[in-house]
């Protein structure tokens, strides 16, 4: 759906035996809230396996005064592979939201593996063909969807995924358990493209209509139902068919 891809992590696709393998590549690190797992502009080539927390992709704009959310990284998934496979500069930046593991393989020692593995170097290709797409499509939305929606679009996706905690509210409309997207302003200004100052009128809305309920690095989902079908857009049902991909 965008930032986290409809497919298996990685590390899911491997039989255990690969999957065993596969870990003996590298040595486990731990990444404190903020660090950069990748840098953009870097010529390391080591690869990252996320073994448990989330990171977010980004790349700079503007001469590096703002920037752009390509995808959120979590358990199972591949870090900084381009470069290993082409030992070009990292075309973006990993960071850790929050306390990130990761093992960390040498970039050598990676595309050796997959030379012997063909299996495994088949899967590699898949998720780069797989984020190539997601790619295309967010670009699509960021074209044909207002502010308000692709920021719905956003938090129905996080508060589908491990991404967010969920915490007992019987204030919400439902009652029970309600979700809650841990990002600050900026940083949803940056998954869905647009300037803080308009995140915050779109926050403004959804608030007025008892959607979401937002604090510091935080927004509560309150009504899933109302976000899911803005942030179907104009394909959503009824709307007619999609256009050809």
């Amino acid at each position: 759906m965008g930032l986290l891809g409809d497919d298996l992590p990685f590390a899911r696709t491997l039989s255990a035996h690969d999957h065993e393998a596969f870990l003996a590549l590298g040595a486990p690190k731990t990444y404190a809230p903020g660090r950069h797992l990748v840098s953009e502009g870097d010529r390391t080539t080591h690869v990252l396996l996320v073994l448990a927390g989330w990171s977010m992709v980004y790349v700079a704009t503007d001469r590096g005064a703002t920037r752009l959310v390509l995808g959120l990284r979590g358990p199972g998934e591949l870090v900084g592979e381009l470069a290993a496979l082409d030992e070009r500069p990292r075309s973006a930046t990993a960071q850790a939201l929050g306390t990130v593991q990761a093992l960390v393989i040498p970039g050598d020692r990676f595309r050796r593996f997959l030379a012997e593995t063909p299996r495994v170097g088949s899967q590699v290709m898949s998720q780069l063909a797989s984020r190539l797409r997601e790619s295309d499509r967010e670009r699509s939305a960021f074209a044909s969807l207002t502010v308000v929606q692709r920021l719905a679009r956003r938090l129905v996706e996080l508060s589908a995924t491990g991404a967010t905690a969920r915490t007992a509210d019987s204030r919400g409309p439902c009652g029970g358990s309600t979700a809650v997207v841990h990002l600050a302003q900026d940083d949803l200004a940056a998954t869905v493209g647009a300037t803080r100052e308009a995140v915050a009128k779109a926050l403004k809305l959804l608030r007025d209509q008892r959607l979401v309920r937002t604090g510091t690095r935080m927004v509560e989902i309150l009504d899933p139902a109302p976000l899911l079908l803005l942030a179907q857009g104009p394909y959503g049902p009824g709307s007619g068919s999609r256009p050809n991909t």
